[in-house]
């Protein structure tokens, strides 16, 4: 829903130089139709297969982004209360809301339950009795998978990938029987399903569909052995692609290819895509400062800076870098900096891109996700403006901090 016309790189109907132009930069730009086609690629891969494509909420936990899932129909994949708080102010449905995470504390899983979300993802025995336990004192019966650790590498940056044994998640696949058992002396838990999440932006999905053909034969066992189990979560980590060139996971092809393992079996299927829905429907639109020079290095120091989009600095990632309007100068060899006083803030290092002059504006491609989520006030900066384009219209959906935002709930 990006691209160029007549030299002018619009989102959607709305060109993006007239949208910097009249609400300033940096900002956060995101095309409501991209978020929507994507979400319902999946849907609609699914077919009549049983099933809950529950939105990764930590990919981008905007609003009005929220909303517009829950509106055509999304479940939410949440990791804190923060979240399940966005959801509901969202409209989001609490019955279609799985909890994940390693670190749920007690009143998380009060207000979860409080709230009936559908289940939980367990990833330690410890995590079962605190669930059981509030679950006791309201009365009710929680549903609940573990997640298990398949040992599967994703093939992906070493901070994003969560399947080995080495990580913080899950329980390994070997001790998951076992945990199931006990899990029977808690009488207000209910085991629904499996969970299984190997990692982040993986564009080869050859290791997600090993671990779920592991985490499948987890599941038949464990009905062999009486345990309920209804559903496979399959977490999300399908890759796009940040790169010119690079091609992304067709979303219809990886669906078909877990609906033809699960058919057979029974299980519905919950799945929980973040990024392959909002990343490449988001960019971040920022103006060139100055250029300048030391010895043969140049750079571009633009207004965004790491606090705005940390991923270059964090994984050394790469996002495409475009100017609003075209232009017919050379291209040109620079660091694409901030003004943010550490070395590594760069948004691209070495890049050979179009030329840019002070005061032309640029698109950091591929920022929907992990962008703004990730953002922060480092070096005392406000966060910036997120906005929302449906068709030729847009609209503010996050204001511009002010420097009054800045010190909101501080004391001298």
């Amino acid at each position: 829903m990006f691209a160029y016309s007549n030299n002018d790189y619009y989102c959607e109907q709305v060109p993006l130089a007239d949208l910097a132009h009249e609400t300033g930069t940096p900002a956060y730009v995101y095309s409501s139709q991209a978020i929507l086609a994507n979400y319902g690629a999946y849907e609609e891969a699914f077919g009549d297969l049983p099933h809950t494509v529950c939105y990764a909420v930590k990919a981008n936990s905007s609003l009005a982004v929220l909303a517009l899932l829950a509106k055509a129909g999304a479940g939410f994949d949440i990791v804190s209360g923060g979240e399940l708080y966005r959801v509901l102010q969202a409209g989001g449905d609490p019955a279609k809301v799985v909890f994940s995470g390693v670190g749920k504390t007690a009143a998380e899983v009060e207000d979860a339950l409080a709230n009936g979300i559908h289940s939980f993802n367990c990833e330690s025995e410890a995590e079962l009795a605190l669930i059981d336990a509030k679950a006791a004192r309201v009365g009710k019966k929680a549903g609940f998978s573990i997640r298990v650790n398949p040992d599967v590498d994703a093939a992906t940056h070493p901070y994003i990938s969560t399947g080995l044994s080495q990580h913080k998640f899950g329980i390994a696949i070997a001790d998951a029987a076992g945990v199931y058992e006990r899990s029977k002396q808690f009488r207000n838990l209910v085991a629904e399903g499996v969970s299984c999440h190997i990692g982040s932006q993986i564009l080869d999905p050859s290791p997600i569909l090993e671990a779920v053909d592991k985490v499948l034969a987890l599941a038949e066992a464990l009905r062999a052995q009486g345990h309920p189990i209804r559903h496979l979560d399959l977490g999300g980590g399908l890759g796009v692609a940040y790169h010119a060139g690079e091609t992304s996971p067709e979303i219809r092809g990886f669906v078909d290819a877990l609906t033809s393992r699960l058919r057979a079996s029974g299980l519905a299927a919950m799945i929980e895509p973040g990024r392959s829905i909002v990343g490449q429907a988001g960019v971040l639109v920022t103006r060139v400062l100055y250029r300048k020079k030391n010895g043969d290095k140049e750079f571009l120091i633009v207004d965004a800076a790491m606090n705005d989009l940390i991923r270059p600095s964090l994984y050394r990632a790469h996002h495409e870098i475009l100017p609003l309007r075209k232009n017919t100068l050379p291209t040109m060899k620079v660091d694409v900096v901030g003004p943010v006083c550490e070395t590594g803030d760069f948004l691209a290092r070495d890049r050979e891109m179009a030329n840019a002059m002070p005061g032309d504006y640029l698109a950091v491609c591929t920022a929907g996700a992990y962008g703004f989520v990730q953002s922060c006030n480092y070096n005392s900066r406000p966060r910036l403006p997120e906005i929302l384009v449906e068709g030729d219209r847009w609209r503010v959906i996050r204001e511009r901090e002010s420097y009054a935002d800045l010190v909101r709930g501080e004391t001298i």
